[in-house]
């Protein structure tokens, strides 16, 4: 059978995927103000704990980091805990921003995030460019503390296809988590799994839908 049949939607995970991830440069940052075991308490796919709590609008800003200070060894400013939590954020490799503008002639472009508030409106200056802003990118963003839900729950998934009134089989899903891809093919989406630090030219889909001219 072919790869990638009818579909109608592309659907990004945001960090990852679409924005590049330095994670030794954030643990260093939050090392600088005295969080020694901040490789515990984040993970690179699978969050736990009050980061979760974060990412699924269960605490707020200053709720996270009354949590980040209670695990500093020195006095630490909001200011310093916004800098070091979104050092995680390097950028958006231009080809990604051509590639979702390329897109977007053809597909419904959507994107679903496990994020929170301060690292998403941190990424979403990165959009910014050329008089451009993010909804020039994308249809919708679909995020994780907003929709209180998270993957890879089944629910945050469907949910995104009843709101934006998909199919799951017309959807091609790319995320950099197992997880999340696991959940998404077991309720019919089509997918591929985005190895970390790749760049576009590593992707298949890209190639495989002009190759279709679908």
């Amino acid at each position: 059978m072919t790869k990638y049949q009818n579909v109608t939607t592309v659907i990004f995970d945001l960090g990852g995927v679409i924005v590049d991830l330095d994670w030794e440069l954030c643990i260093r940052n939050f090392e600088n103000l005295g969080i020694n075991n901040m490789h515990n308490l984040i993970n690179t796919t699978l969050q736990r704990g009050f980061i979760l709590d974060y990412e699924m609008g269960q605490i707020s800003d200053e709720q996270f980091r009354e949590e980040i200070r209670k695990n500093a060894t020195l006095k630490v400013t909001d200011e310093q805990i916004d800098y070091a939590w979104t050092s995680l954020l390097v950028g958006i490799p231009a080809e990604k921003l051509d590639l979702l503008m390329e897109l977007r002639k053809k597909y419904k472009v959507l994107m679903l995030s496990n994020t929170n508030n301060l690292s998403f409106r941190y990424s979403e200056k990165m959009f910014d460019v050329n008089g451009y802003r993010i909804t020039d990118f994308f249809d919708k963003c679909y995020l994780s503390y907003e929709m209180k839900l998270a993957k890879p729950s089944a629910e945050i998934f469907v949910a995104l296809l009843a709101d934006a009134g998909l199919k799951a089989e017309e959807c091609l899903f790319l995320d950099d988590g197992i997880h999340n891809i696991n959940t998404a093919s077991e309720l019919g989406f089509q997918t591929e799994y985005i190895e970390p630090f790749s760049s576009v030219k590593d992707w298949e889909f890209p190639g495989k839908l002009i190759e279709l001219n679908i």
